[in-house]
């Protein structure tokens, strides 16, 4: 009986003792899976960033337009003498045209544009926009070359997308920005610039503000290729101050062993002492130099033009039952003609071979005011526009978006009128997403010719008979009724 009494101790003290091992061997076992699972934990959650930091939201942005536009254009033409090409033997020829009435009832074209944004490294982005811009039922621009406005009579490098040409869909911008330079305020940007549609241009396109890329639309409306650098110092009293300094190159004349011509650069100063909502102020410069004659076949260089410009924008808000947007533009053009390098009869705004005329400086101005007012509760703006060009006004506008010609860059007046009807629905693919038409009316008063042309002289329309020569076909008056519905998204 002892002997088994004590084998029962014996036996479960040896089990008093096996017990913490084993729990002990279960504990460490344990333990080393949960360090094996916060291992596999850590290593998911760094791939998830991983992923998440390779995610398409998280680098590039993704938007763009579509527009259905309808236009019925109705002008009449003045007589005159019209430049009609060369002879066999050099010589100019000339045909006479009574003046009459040319429309178009009904001229449709759609155009779509993609945005693209991508974020490639801290600090650097890139921009890039496509575009297409389509007449109806045609793949060439002849329904809008008519022959009475030099910007409409070639699709150039800088408007191609932005006049109604064929479905190709091309880079309309693509450019690279660096910005917080040495941890300062600085930015530089190089590439296919957006100097297209600037301000205060947006207010009747229903778009956002360009921001500080863009340019005076009064001034310039072309897509360039350049470059700039800008700074954008932190001044209380100074919000949204920056300065800026632009490049562009607007035909590359090649080989020097080719021709005699010179490339044609454009070079900008641009400051916005305020760009606030309740009022933006900007000055501009700008100097083209070596201007050719013809953009598709440039063959003599004509000088240089300096522009010179002024801005102001305000938006004021809760006037009345709705938000009012103001601007008014200014604008000094001067061209310096070279006077050994003519254009046949033709030279930069003069139209004489040689003698003080040839190199005279024609100095022209224009303005530009409008208003557009906003009523939240209906989404509804009415829109009021008038601008004014003197007879030798050029700017640098071949893109506006005109279907007569672009209508800043008018020698006389020109009165639009506009509703835009925004659509309530819900934004999806951004909260910048909207869905609106627009009605609106234009009305040209030319009163000189040569309206977007810097070739040859201007001349008086009141003063023109049929034996005028003119470069091209004159129109006296001229009016547009459009219609469109865009989808931005």
């Amino acid at each position: 009986m002892r002997t088994f009494v004590r084998s029962i101790m014996t036996g479960a003290a040896v089990a008093s003792l096996a017990l913490p091992l084993s729990a002990y061997a279960a504990e460490q076992d344990l333990q080393q899976k949960l360090d094996n699972l916060t291992k596999e934990v850590e290593a998911l959650k760094q791939q998830t960033k991983t992923t998440e930091s390779k995610s398409i939201g998280k680098w590039l942005t993704i938007g763009g337009d579509y527009r259905f536009r309808v236009d019925s254009l109705k002008g009449h033409t003045a007589s005159s003498t019209v430049f009609n090409g060369f002879d066999a033997t050099g010589n100019p020829q000339f045909v006479t045209q009574n003046g009459t009435t040319v429309k178009n009832d009904a001229l449709m074209t759609n155009r779509f544009g993609l945005n693209l944004k991508a974020k490639a490294t801290k600090d650097v982005t890139v921009t890039a926009r496509l575009l297409m811009y389509k007449t109806s039922g045609s793949q060439t621009d002849t329904a809008t070359n008519a022959g009475f406005f030099a910007d409409r009579s070639y699709v150039m490098d800088g408007s191609i997308g932005h006049v109604p040409s064929d479905s190709a869909l091309r880079v309309d911008q693509v450019f690279a920005t660096w910005s917080n330079i040495a941890e300062q305020p600085i930015w530089f940007s190089v590439g296919r610039r957006p100097s297209t549609a600037g301000s205060p241009t947006h207010v009747r396109q229903n778009n956002e503000r360009p921001g500080n890329g863009g340019v005076p639309g009064l001034l310039v409306d072309y897509a360039f290729d350049g470059m700039t650098l800008g700074w954008a110092p932190d001044i209380d009293a100074l919000p949204g101050a920056y300065a800026k300094f632009c490049y562009g190159r607007g035909f590359d004349a090649g080989y020097s062993t080719k021709n005699n011509l010179r490339d044609t650069d454009m070079l900008g100063v641009q400051i916005v002492p305020l760009d606030t909502d309740p009022l933006r102020i900007d000055f501009q410069w700008n100097r083209g130099m070596n201007i050719f004659d013809n953009p598709n076949a440039p063959s003599v260089e004509l000088g240089d033009i300096d522009w010179y410009g002024m801005g102001l924008l305000s938006t004021l808000k809760n006037v009345g039952v709705g938000n009012l947007n103001l601007f008014a533009s200014g604008g000094l053009s001067v061209t310096h003609p070279n006077q050994d390098r003519l254009f046949g009869a033709f030279g930069l705004l003069n139209g004489t071979f040689a003698g003080p005329e040839a190199s005279k400086d024609k100095t022209g101005y224009g303005v530009y005011v409008g208003a557009r007012y906003d009523l939240p509760s209906t989404r509804t703006k009415l829109g009021l526009e008038y601008n004014y060009g003197s007879k030798n006004w050029i700017p640098f506008d071949p893109a506006a978006d005109d279907m007569w010609t672009s209508k800043l860059g008018t020698r006389g007046n020109v009165y639009e009128a506009y509703l835009i009807q925004e659509l309530k629905l819900e934004p999806i693919s951004s909260y910048l997403s909207k869905v609106f038409f627009r009605l609106g009316y234009q009305y040209y008063d030319f009163q000189y010719t040569g309206s977007n042309n810097w070739v040859g002289s201007s001349t008086k329309i009141s003063d023109l008979t049929a034996s005028s020569i003119q470069l091209m076909t004159p129109l006296k008056r001229a009016q547009d009724i459009y219609g469109t519905f865009e989808v931005k998204f």
